[in-house]
């Protein structure tokens, strides 16, 4: 699977019954080592922003999450960085209020983009094509 279709794939389980965070997890799921069903309850809490919209938004949370694992222990805080970083500059922000738009007239990124572009910047983060 490319990288487009996986964030493709992101952006239709957000259309279904999952978060943000969920979304990306399972679109990644390979990378992890987990069941899905463990990235399902992993991310459970990472929906809006960890629930107020007021924290890092659940998508980017899942591409760190996948490329914790995906990467080991003693690569995560610069890839954590990057991963950061690249999103930022998808998005246009990294925390979910920030990027809803709240208290603007408009969104920054919606959660389709955000999911997309969180499953984008891992694969740039991690050299997956």
């Amino acid at each position: 699977m490319t990288l487009e279709e996986r964030a493709e794939l992101a952006a239709a389980r957000k259309q279904g019954q999952y978060n943000c965070c969920q979304a990306v997890l399972l679109a990644l799921a390979d990378q992890t080592g987990l069941t899905e069903e463990q990235l399902i309850s992993m991310g459970s809490v990472f929906g809006a922003g960890m629930g107020d919209m007021e924290a890092t938004c659940g998508a980017l949370v899942g591409a760190g999450i996948a490329a914790g694992l995906a990467m080991g222990q003693s690569r995560c805080t610069p890839a954590a960085r990057r991963l950061s970083a690249c999103f930022r500059q998808k998005c246009g922000a990294e925390r979910c209020r920030d990027l809803k738009g709240v208290g603007q007239s408009a969104p920054v990124c919606s959660c389709d983009a955000c999911v997309r572009n969180a499953v984008l910047s891992y694969g740039e983060t991690v050299g997956l094509q």
